[in-house]
């Protein structure tokens, strides 16, 4: 009986990879993509982590706004009037994801000013990636923007008719003595005078295109600086439905509906004019950069097994050729100098050790996360209460956003700078554009140390105590603290000195 049962459960064990192999080939899709789920990769830390409880010493002290650092916004421009005769009018075609798009914008304003031209409204590029056709108008309440600059620089919303041959179509036919093309990344000043405004003076019309990053941030006169700032923190104000549906997302988040009560569609209209509360309460947002441009292109393995490095693998040979940033150093390497993006799981881990508990409403603000619910799962599991615009809005609300990747950017940079704390995971344009700007007001943020934090997670020996430690530790001074920008840096990342006194 013996022998026959053990040659039975051979046979049985010889099937087994047939049986199931026949099984997934009927199973559901659902199914299968649980089996090639992301594996968690610090269960020890995440199962102390539930376990965490903060003091209201720590509370009070997480929650408490900045104190003041010694310096002000500062945008007011010393610049001479708008002259009466323009030299001719300035095109630029922008590419890049929102907060690319905004800084163009304001690279824009200031050459018109270098040229003494007229600057068309920029025109948006559809973007590759996100496939978003919005305009400047769809995005920005052109108004506004007009007027806040009218006395700096002349606007127009688009070409008289005399011009109305120049349009992308046009120049993306042939070579065109208006379109400026050579621009190099970082150009001085003095290189517009001396390349366009010849141009301006022959044709009175100038296309630069590309323009991304193409005006220096050193060597400028202050009160150009001082109009950069102004039109970056002042002039770029978002569409009304879109600061509206903003305001609901806020006032939801802070003054959460009881439980049981439904949002209704009329819920919007109804809460966009309401003040907070005294006492309301308190909400961060997260920028969770984790979509799968950003895993593909950082070379990193990110714990979806063989399905999941088979994907990325070929998503980069489609997207780059098989060229990926630093695809040279193992995983561990680019772990231990921080340059691999932090999962939702490792963002997790963070906020619970630098004091967030599960009372933390937390509003979700990213595009699509790679893996979907499967890999948020771990965040959620930490922060239950955690929203997003889906959870927030019901559909009706949505629909003016729905599919439009810059204007659900919108949304989330809205309300990013409404919250009393913004973390960003990872750096990246929205990073720069968030930590500008809640620098410039004196706002919280949150910028994760990436080496320090790819080197605590490599440490699988760390308990919970000691990675608090560490994690506290390594951010003390990296929550909103002015610095000094340095030669060759961004000031819509580092306003100070630029865009800011000394108070």
């Amino acid at each position: 009986m013996r022998m026959r049962g053990g040659a039975i459960a051979g046979v049985f064990m010889l099937l087994l990879p047939i049986f199931c192999a026949n099984l997934l080939s009927h199973a559901s899709p659902t199914i299968v993509k649980d089996l090639n789920a992301p594996k968690f990769r610090h269960s020890r830390l995440a199962k102390s982590a539930l376990q965490r409880q903060t003091s209201n010493e720590e509370q009070s002290e997480l929650w408490t706004p900045l104190a003041h650092q010694g310096w002000k916004p500062c945008t007011e421009s010393d610049a001479a009037s708008i002259p009466e005769k323009s030299e001719g009018y300035v095109q630029v075609f922008l590419d890049g994801g929102l907060n690319q798009q905004r800084m163009g914008i304001c690279d824009a304003v200031v050459v018109a000013k270098i040229l003494n031209a007229t600057l068309v409204i920029p025109q948006l590029e559809v973007n590759p990636v996100w496939q978003d056709s919005s305009s400047f108008m769809d995005i920005f309440d052109v108004d506004h923007f007009i007027n806040v600059l009218k006395d700096d620089v002349s606007i127009v919303k688009e070409l008289p008719d005399e011009f109305s041959w120049s349009t992308r179509e046009y120049y993306g036919t042939a070579i065109r003595p208006t379109r400026i093309k050579t621009a190099p990344v970082h150009a001085s000043a003095n290189w517009y005078l001396e390349n366009v405004s010849p141009v301006l003076q022959s044709y009175g019309i100038a296309a630069i295109a590309p323009f991304s990053h193409r005006l220096t941030f050193d060597n400028m006169p202050k009160y150009l600086q001082h109009l950069r700032c102004k039109v970056n923190f002042q002039a770029l104000a978002f569409v009304p439905h879109i600061r509206h549906l903003g305001d609901a997302l806020i006032n939801r988040l802070r003054n959460p509906p009881r439980e049981g009560n439904m949002v209704s569609n009329n819920y919007l209209r109804e809460v966009t004019d309401l003040k907070p509360k005294q006492g309301a309460g308190k909400f961060a947002v997260l920028h969770l950069r984790f979509d799968k441009d950003m895993a593909a292109h950082s070379a990193c393995d990110f714990g979806g097994g063989k399905a999941e490095n088979l994907a990325l693998a070929k998503y980069r040979q489609v997207i780059w050729g098989g060229r990926v940033i630093n695809s040279q150093f193992t995983d561990e390497e680019l772990r231990s100098q921080g340059r691999c993006p932090l999962t939702p799981e490792e963002v997790g881990l963070l906020l619970a050790a630098l004091g967030f508990d599960n009372s933390t409403r937390l509003y979700l603000a990213s595009h699509k996360v790679y893996g979907g619910e499967r890999r948020i799962s771990a965040l959620r599991n930490l922060f239950p209460l955690m929203e997003d615009k889906k959870s927030l809005a019901s559909s009706e609300e949505r629909a003016l956003i729905k599919g439009k990747a810059s204007l659900l950017a919108a949304v989330d940079y809205y309300v990013g700078m409404h919250s009393d704390i913004f973390v960003s995971a990872s750096p990246g344009n929205m990073h720069n554009a968030m930590v500008g700007h809640r620098t410039y007001n004196n706002m919280k943020i949150i910028r994760p140390n990436m080496a320090l934090l790819g080197q605590v997670f490599l440490n699988k020996t760390l308990n919970w105590p000691e990675f608090q430690e560490s994690v506290v530790e390594g951010h003390k001074n990296r929550q909103g603290q002015i610095r000094l920008r340095k030669a060759k840096q961004s000031l819509y990342t580092y306003p100070a000195p630029d865009c800011m006194c000394q108070a």
